[in-house]
Parts: C-alpha cells; sequence; structure tokens
C-alpha cells in the first residue's frame, strides 16, 4: 500500500499528472528553442515544404529542374532523341523495362556506368527513370551522370509505373 512521505508526498494519479504536464512543458520550451533558432538563421528552413521527388529536383537544379515531364519523355522516346537509362536492380530491369532502355543500376552505378554509357555523346539527351513516385535511384543517378559531365540529364519521376500506365513499349 502506498504511504505518502517525506519524499514521495504525491499520491500515485499525482505523479503521473505531474509527469504529463513537465513533459509536454520540455517539449513546448524545446519548439520554442527550435523556432526561436530557425529564424535567427540566414538561411531559415522551411517550416512546411512540398517533399516529392519533383519538387526536390527542380529547387535542387533550377526553375526547370532535373524532371522531365511525362509528354516530354515520350514524344523523345518516339523521336529516338535520347537514352534512356533505368536505375533499378538489374533483378528488376531483367523483369521488365521501357524498351530499348540501358541498365545502369544506382547500387552498382561505378562498376557499370563505363560499360552503360561508352557509346553515348557527352550532349547526348539522357532521361533516367526508377518506379515510384518516391524512387530518388534515377535522382541519384542523374546527379552522378551530371557530375561525369553529362549536361542534358533528365529524370522521368515514376518513370516505369507511367509507362506501364500508359501502354508504351516495354521489354521483358
Amino acid at each position: 500500500m502506498f504511504k505518502p512521505g517525506p519524499n514521495n508526498s504525491l499520491f500515485p494519479g499525482q505523479r503521473w499528472r505531474q509527469a504529463g504536464w513537465q513533459t509536454v512543458a520540455v517539449f513546448a520550451i524545446a519548439v520554442l528553442i527550435g523556432l526561436t533558432a530557425n529564424s535567427l538563421r540566414h538561411a531559415r528552413l522551411p517550416l512546411v515544404a512540398d517533399w516529392s521527388m519533383r519538387a526536390q529536383m527542380s529547387s535542387a537544379h533550377g526553375e526547370n529542374g532535373l524532371s522531365i515531364t511525362f509528354d516530354e519523355a515520350e514524344a523523345l522516346y518516339f523521336d529516338q532523341g535520347a537514352v534512356f537509362l533505368d536505375a533499378r536492380p538489374r533483378e528488376l530491369f531483367d523483369m521488365g523495362h521501357i524498351e530499348g532502355a540501358r541498365s545502369l543500376p544506382w547500387e552498382n552505378f561505378d562498376r557499370y556506368v563505363s560499360e552503360a554509357m561508352s557509346d553515348v555523346p557527352k550532349d547526348s539527351i539522357i532521361i533516367t527513370y526508377c518506379d515510384g513516385e518516391s524512387c530518388g535511384l534515377s535522382k541519384e543517378l542523374a546527379s552522378a551522370l551530371t557530375a561525369r559531365g553529362y549536361d542534358q540529364v533528365r529524370v522521368l519521376v515514376d518513370g516505369w509505373t507511367l509507362w506501364q500506365q500508359f501502354n508504351l513499349p516495354v521489354e521483358p
């Protein structure tokens, strides 16, 4: 049975309430300190932001960014005006990919980049893609290719999913 004493003057229910409001108070103070520090920064962090892959690419790489619209990618595909690179793991590429695309899995970039890009001029239009709107492999691949001197690299966000959805040519 609980007996209040000099070091334990609160009843069990009161202790939980006290711990609860102290937790809320510490959290509120931490938020206040964080907001104050952010307001004093030279380059403030946005409190609300769009974290989608498309938004990340456009904010990091100027007005048009790295992304390309589906319609633009489709037109370049049928005009044979671009090289398509699949950034997904090789096993997924082997299960299906955009017809004529090359496999350059981001996870093995250093191993396969020379082979995949050996006959691609630096000024070629290159479209990287992976699967899913949140997939970042194509963005990473595009950035690595840009760093190697390819200046016409674009990312087709959610590329494999969209390609299949519109029943465009694929290879198993």
